[in-house]
């Protein structure tokens, strides 16, 4: 499944998964059918590579989620739709989540009139998020920002392209996030 992993160029004929459809090696062609396990794990794998996440994260993230009232899967994705990577990513300021983590990590971004460098902070309804003045020059950030209304902005999030800005309209649901992910595989795993 493309995962868009590498920013623009999954969305040209150069994305390697629609040159070749299958596993790469030798044997790639020929596998067989995989358990209800395997179905599982596959999953938990995709959420951790599309969101950026080591095992440890993931897990603590799903121990979060458990312990919130309401739908455990539902809850997961609303934790990692927060994170403010994430965010960066879906504003259109960043072309990848991994680009957007290094944006963040190298203190672009200003959270609610604070410097914020820190990947994983959770944003809330009402945050401001804005590029910093010294960086509203970048390039990538710029071409980032041209390229978004082929990917959209969810409803979730409000963008203010000339004073680069964004802000958090109200917490995600399950029917905003449009990535074809099914949480309940995660559950079940964990839950073994």
């Amino acid at each position: 499944m493309e995962l868009f992993l590498k920013g623009d160029r999954c969305y040209t004929d150069k994305c390697a998964l629609k040159r070749r459809n299958y596993p790469p090696g030798q044997h790639g062609q020929g596998r067989s059918k995989t358990s209800d396990y395997g179905v599982q794990l596959r999953e938990k794998q995709k959420v951790k590579r599309l969101y950026g996440l080591l095992e440890k994260q993931f897990r603590s993230y799903f121990d979060r989620a458990d312990r919130m009232k309401g739908v455990t899967g539902e809850n997961l994705l609303t934790l990692l739709e927060r994170r403010l990577d994430n965010v960066v990513y879906r504003l259109g300021f960043a072309s990848s989540r991994s680009e957007a983590r290094q944006l963040v990590r190298h203190g672009h971004f200003v959270l609610n009139g604070r410097k914020a460098t820190i990947p994983s902070m959770q944003v809330k309804t009402g945050d401001q998020i804005e590029l910093r003045e010294k960086s509203r020059a970048v390039v990538s950030i710029n071409e980032a920002l041209d390229a978004v209304v082929r990917r959209g902005i969810p409803q979730w999030l409000e963008l203010e392209r000339d004073a680069f800005k964004g802000a958090v309209k109200m917490i995600p649901v399950r029917e905003d996030i449009v990535t074809p992910i099914q949480e309940q595989l995660i559950v079940e795993l964990y839950s073994k």
